[in-house]
């Protein structure tokens, strides 16, 4: 469907790095399953070298393409293809995404019902049609506690101690906040409370976003029968330098959000929860490798997963980050 810019109800704001053929997945998606209303297509390159460009320019003339002249972090991509977006609503979506039926109509239908919602997350899917998890508590100095000392894990279904993961995921609710794989965002909420903190090169930028619209008074609420299948990490490579570039991002990202917001009394509650709990972890996975031979492969990895993120708390392990890249 050919958009008209001031008639446009929906932008969709797609960020392409890598992986042109799950580009092109996603954007059949979209249109195999277009709404019934005008929308429109951005995809910011964020300086590819895999064909995705001239895919675009030849398959995809409907699409707006924006070509970055040097490569961004997430959020600041995102905000490039905000400000070129013309809709009441905004799509940030994953390229590693593929749409299913009415998922658009829903989620536009439901911020147009609900003008105290700010942003719809869909039920996002693996890819064997399994529920991945995508709502997500406010990292909270608390809530690191929680986490870490297991209260969370011991309490999953207490409304002071628990979290989303033990949730079914099957009923309208409104949570903190939603995965930005693909999130339904008002535009006057954006208006409002502003575009991504680029301070955040990857991970915990909407989680920030999301935060900055609650304290505005904005909801972020889960709708369940609109569908998308997230591939999850489909546009990362998977080689180790790479993949601990990520986890190193992610840890730098936590502690970014947590002085934004907690200062230096939270960060310090945070680093001694993180420590705490890995040393607790270890402990405890230690012990099981001993005692239970059936969960030893589990337990070895949980115990090298607890020393990964206590290393890098305590400065024994590398802080390369992805961002140290660009």
């Amino acid at each position: 469907m050919t958009a008209v810019a001031d008639k446009v109800k929906l932008s969709i704001s797609i960020v392409h790095h890598r992986g042109r053929e799950m580009l092109r997945d996603c954007l059949n998606s979209i249109f195999d399953n277009a709404p019934n209303f005008e929308f429109e297509v951005l995809v910011v390159d964020n300086v590819s070298n895999d064909g995705a460009v001239e895919m675009l320019e030849a398959s995809y003339p409907q699409v707006v393409l924006i070509k970055n002249a040097e490569r961004h972090g997430f959020g600041q991509n995102q905000n490039i293809g905000i400000q070129h977006c013309h809709g009441q609503y905004i799509l940030v979506l994953n390229d590693d995404t593929v749409l299913h039926g009415k998922a658009l109509e829903l989620m536009c239908n439901f911020l147009d019902e609900n003008t105290d919602t700010a942003v719809v997350g869909p039920k996002l899917l693996n890819v064997d049609g399994s529920l991945q998890i995508s709502c997500y508590r406010f990292p909270t100095p608390l809530r690191y506690v929680l986490d870490n000392f297991l209260l969370s894990t011991l309490f999953p279904h207490s409304t002071i101690f628990g979290d989303y993961r033990q949730w079914a995921y099957d009923e309208v609710r409104v949570v903190d906040s939603v995965m930005g794989a693909a999130m339904l965002v008002r535009k006057s909420a954006i208006d409002r409370v502003g575009g991504f903190d680029e301070q955040f090169f990857m991970y915990f930028e909407e989680i920030d976003w999301q935060m900055r619209m609650h304290r505005a008074g904005l909801k972020s609420v889960f709708l369940p029968h609109a569908q998308i299948t997230h591939l999850g990490g489909g546009s990362t490579p998977t080689n180790p330098g790479s993949e601990a570039k990520h986890f190193s991002e992610f840890q730098i990202s936590s502690v970014k959000f947590t002085k934004k917001y907690f200062g230096l009394a939270g960060m310090t509650i945070h680093a001694i929860a993180i420590v705490s709990g890995s040393l607790l972890s270890i402990l405890i996975w230690s012990g099981i490798n001993l005692i239970s031979p059936a969960q030893r492969d589990l337990a070895t990895r949980q115990v090298q997963r607890s020393k990964r993120i206590l290393g890098w708390w305590t400065g024994a392990s590398s802080h390369a980050s992805l961002s140290s890249e660009f």
